[in-house]
Protein backbone atom coordinates (compact mmCIF):
# COMPACT_ATOMS: atom_id res chain seq x y z
CA UNK A 1 0.00 0.00 0.00
CA UNK A 2 1.37 3.71 -1.10
CA UNK A 3 2.19 5.42 2.41
CA UNK A 4 1.42 9.21 2.37
CA UNK A 5 4.39 11.65 3.06
CA UNK A 6 4.66 13.57 6.30
CA UNK A 7 3.98 17.06 4.57
CA UNK A 8 0.21 15.17 3.35
CA UNK A 9 -0.44 13.60 6.70
CA UNK A 10 -0.15 17.14 8.75
CA UNK A 11 -1.77 19.13 6.73
CA UNK A 12 -5.71 19.81 4.82
CA UNK A 13 -4.84 19.89 1.35
CA UNK A 14 -3.62 23.27 -0.10
CA UNK A 15 -5.50 24.95 -3.36
CA UNK A 16 -4.26 23.26 -6.84
CA UNK A 17 -2.42 25.03 -9.46
CA UNK A 18 -3.76 24.54 -13.10
CA UNK A 19 -0.54 22.67 -13.96
CA UNK A 20 -1.17 20.34 -10.62
CA UNK A 21 -4.92 20.09 -12.16
CA UNK A 22 -3.84 19.28 -16.01
CA UNK A 23 -1.16 16.65 -14.79
CA UNK A 24 -3.75 14.82 -12.48
CA UNK A 25 -6.72 14.07 -14.73
CA UNK A 26 -6.57 11.61 -16.82
CA UNK A 27 -7.22 12.86 -20.19
CA UNK A 28 -7.64 16.82 -20.70
CA UNK A 29 -8.88 18.66 -17.47
CA UNK A 30 -12.79 20.22 -18.51
CA UNK A 31 -12.65 23.35 -18.27
CA UNK A 32 -15.13 25.92 -16.70
CA UNK A 33 -14.70 29.58 -17.71
CA UNK A 34 -17.74 30.33 -15.98
CA UNK A 35 -19.24 30.64 -12.41
CA UNK A 36 -20.36 27.46 -10.77
CA UNK A 37 -24.15 26.96 -10.05
CA UNK A 38 -25.58 26.32 -7.03
CA UNK A 39 -28.97 24.51 -5.86
CA UNK A 40 -30.66 24.64 -2.38
CA UNK A 41 -30.45 21.49 -0.57
CA UNK A 42 -32.88 18.67 -2.43
CA UNK A 43 -33.66 15.89 0.17
CA UNK A 44 -33.43 13.23 -2.48
CA UNK A 45 -29.60 13.57 -2.75
CA UNK A 46 -29.40 11.03 0.26
CA UNK A 47 -32.07 8.47 -1.79
CA UNK A 48 -29.63 9.12 -5.14
CA UNK A 49 -26.49 8.68 -2.71
CA UNK A 50 -27.94 4.85 -1.28
CA UNK A 51 -29.48 4.33 -5.23
CA UNK A 52 -25.63 4.90 -6.41
CA UNK A 53 -23.85 3.29 -3.04
CA UNK A 54 -25.87 -0.38 -3.73
CA UNK A 55 -24.49 -1.27 -7.01
CA UNK A 56 -20.94 -0.34 -6.12
CA UNK A 57 -21.24 -2.36 -2.88
CA UNK A 58 -22.33 -5.53 -5.04
CA UNK A 59 -19.47 -4.88 -7.65
CA UNK A 60 -17.15 -4.88 -5.00
CA UNK A 61 -18.11 -7.97 -3.11
CA UNK A 62 -15.32 -10.32 -1.72
CA UNK A 63 -13.03 -6.28 -1.11
CA UNK A 64 -12.76 -4.95 2.20
CA UNK A 65 -14.51 -1.56 1.76
CA UNK A 66 -16.94 1.22 3.07
CA UNK A 67 -19.15 3.82 1.00
CA UNK A 68 -19.77 7.40 2.75
CA UNK A 69 -21.93 9.96 1.81
CA UNK A 70 -19.84 13.32 1.98
CA UNK A 71 -20.03 16.72 0.04
CA UNK A 72 -22.24 19.34 0.31
CA UNK A 73 -25.16 16.98 -1.14
CA UNK A 74 -24.63 15.09 2.74
CA UNK A 75 -25.54 18.46 4.76
CA UNK A 76 -28.81 18.75 5.07
CA UNK A 77 -29.46 22.78 4.92
CA UNK A 78 -26.19 23.21 2.48
CA UNK A 79 -26.47 24.58 -0.95
CA UNK A 80 -24.63 22.59 -3.55
CA UNK A 81 -23.41 21.98 -6.89
CA UNK A 82 -25.94 19.07 -7.57
CA UNK A 83 -23.22 16.42 -7.56
CA UNK A 84 -23.32 13.42 -5.17
CA UNK A 85 -19.95 13.18 -3.71
CA UNK A 86 -19.11 9.53 -2.25
CA UNK A 87 -16.08 8.21 -0.21
CA UNK A 88 -14.85 4.90 -0.93
CA UNK A 89 -12.17 3.58 1.19
CA UNK A 90 -10.49 0.14 -0.23
CA UNK A 91 -7.18 -1.15 1.47
CA UNK A 92 -5.08 0.53 -1.64
CA UNK A 93 -6.51 2.95 -3.86
CA UNK A 94 -3.49 2.82 -5.85
CA UNK A 95 -4.22 -0.70 -6.54
CA UNK A 96 -7.03 0.67 -9.74
CA UNK A 97 -7.16 -3.29 -10.68
CA UNK A 98 -8.91 -4.27 -7.74
CA UNK A 99 -11.81 -1.55 -8.06
CA UNK A 100 -11.79 0.21 -11.43
CA UNK A 101 -12.60 -2.18 -13.87
CA UNK A 102 -15.40 -3.54 -11.74
CA UNK A 103 -17.16 -0.35 -10.89
CA UNK A 104 -16.91 0.69 -14.90
CA UNK A 105 -19.63 -1.84 -15.18
CA UNK A 106 -22.34 0.54 -13.64
CA UNK A 107 -20.92 3.21 -15.01
CA UNK A 108 -18.44 4.79 -12.98
CA UNK A 109 -15.05 6.06 -15.23
CA UNK A 110 -11.64 7.31 -13.59
CA UNK A 111 -11.22 10.58 -14.23
CA UNK A 112 -8.12 11.64 -12.16
CA UNK A 113 -5.47 10.48 -10.72
CA UNK A 114 -3.62 12.20 -7.87
CA UNK A 115 -0.38 9.68 -6.59
CA UNK A 116 1.07 12.35 -4.59
CA UNK A 117 -2.01 13.02 -2.62
CA UNK A 118 -2.39 10.18 -0.77
CA UNK A 119 -2.77 7.75 -4.06
CA UNK A 120 -6.23 9.62 -4.31
CA UNK A 121 -8.56 8.74 -6.98
CA UNK A 122 -11.82 10.50 -8.29
CA UNK A 123 -13.81 8.20 -10.35
CA UNK A 124 -17.61 10.06 -11.98
CA UNK A 125 -20.80 8.61 -13.41
CA UNK A 126 -22.89 11.03 -15.05
CA UNK A 127 -26.89 11.27 -15.48
CA UNK A 128 -27.67 10.00 -12.33
CA UNK A 129 -31.35 11.81 -11.23
CA UNK A 130 -33.34 14.90 -12.42
CA UNK A 131 -31.90 16.25 -8.65
CA UNK A 132 -27.98 15.45 -9.71
CA UNK A 133 -26.22 15.23 -12.72
CA UNK A 134 -23.35 13.28 -11.39
CA UNK A 135 -21.46 11.30 -9.14
CA UNK A 136 -17.82 12.04 -8.02
CA UNK A 137 -16.77 8.78 -5.83
CA UNK A 138 -13.46 9.77 -4.20
CA UNK A 139 -11.43 6.29 -3.41
CA UNK A 140 -8.70 6.76 -0.60
CA UNK A 141 -6.88 4.23 1.21
CA UNK A 142 -7.86 2.36 4.34
CA UNK A 143 -6.41 4.44 7.34
CA UNK A 144 -5.57 7.66 4.59
CA UNK A 145 -5.96 10.60 7.75
CA UNK A 146 -7.89 12.48 4.70
CA UNK A 147 -10.62 10.09 5.43
CA UNK A 148 -10.85 11.31 9.16
CA UNK A 149 -10.77 15.46 7.75
CA UNK A 150 -13.72 14.05 5.07
CA UNK A 151 -16.04 12.29 7.88
CA UNK A 152 -15.56 15.02 10.66
CA UNK A 153 -15.81 18.27 8.31
CA UNK A 154 -19.84 16.64 7.26
CA UNK A 155 -20.73 15.57 10.62
CA UNK A 156 -19.63 19.44 12.23
CA UNK A 157 -21.64 20.81 9.41
CA UNK A 158 -24.39 18.45 10.05
CA UNK A 159 -24.03 19.20 13.58
CA UNK A 160 -23.15 22.88 13.94
CA UNK A 161 -26.14 25.51 12.60
CA UNK A 162 -23.02 28.29 12.78
CA UNK A 163 -20.15 26.52 10.87
CA UNK A 164 -22.89 24.83 8.36
CA UNK A 165 -24.13 28.99 7.87
CA UNK A 166 -20.61 29.83 7.70
CA UNK A 167 -19.91 27.34 4.47
CA UNK A 168 -22.66 28.10 3.01
CA UNK A 169 -22.20 31.81 2.56
CA UNK A 170 -18.89 30.81 1.86
CA UNK A 171 -20.31 29.01 -0.74
CA UNK A 172 -22.57 31.52 -2.22
CA UNK A 173 -19.21 33.91 -1.99
CA UNK A 174 -17.65 31.74 -4.50
CA UNK A 175 -20.08 30.52 -6.96
CA UNK A 176 -20.96 34.49 -7.95
CA UNK A 177 -16.68 34.23 -9.10
CA UNK A 178 -15.38 32.98 -12.38
CA UNK A 179 -13.15 30.45 -12.54
CA UNK A 180 -11.29 28.31 -14.45
CA UNK A 181 -11.64 25.17 -13.56
CA UNK A 182 -14.26 23.93 -10.79
CA UNK A 183 -11.04 22.72 -8.59
CA UNK A 184 -10.43 25.94 -8.09
CA UNK A 185 -13.99 26.72 -6.78
CA UNK A 186 -13.86 23.47 -4.42
CA UNK A 187 -10.31 24.42 -2.82
CA UNK A 188 -12.04 26.14 0.52
CA UNK A 189 -9.22 25.68 2.34
CA UNK A 190 -9.09 28.17 4.36
CA UNK A 191 -12.46 27.92 5.93
CA UNK A 192 -12.68 24.47 6.25
CA UNK A 193 -9.21 24.49 8.45
CA UNK A 194 -11.39 27.37 10.73
CA UNK A 195 -14.01 24.80 10.79
CA UNK A 196 -11.78 21.78 11.61
CA UNK A 197 -9.90 23.73 13.90
CA UNK A 198 -13.57 24.19 15.82
CA UNK A 199 -14.14 20.46 15.45
CA UNK A 200 -11.05 19.77 17.22
CA UNK A 201 -8.92 18.21 14.34
CA UNK A 202 -6.72 20.65 12.93
CA UNK A 203 -4.16 22.71 14.84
Amino acid sequence: MSAPGDQERDAPRRPMTPEEIEAANVGAAPRLNGRISLAEYDPRWPEVFAREAAPIAERLDGLDHRVEHVGSTSVPGLPAKPVIDMLLIVPDSADEAAYVPRLAEVGFALVIREPSWYEHRLLRKEGLDPSADSANLHVLSHGCPEIDRMLLFRDRLRADAADRRLYAETKRSLATRTWQYVQNYADKTDVVTRILRRAGLEG
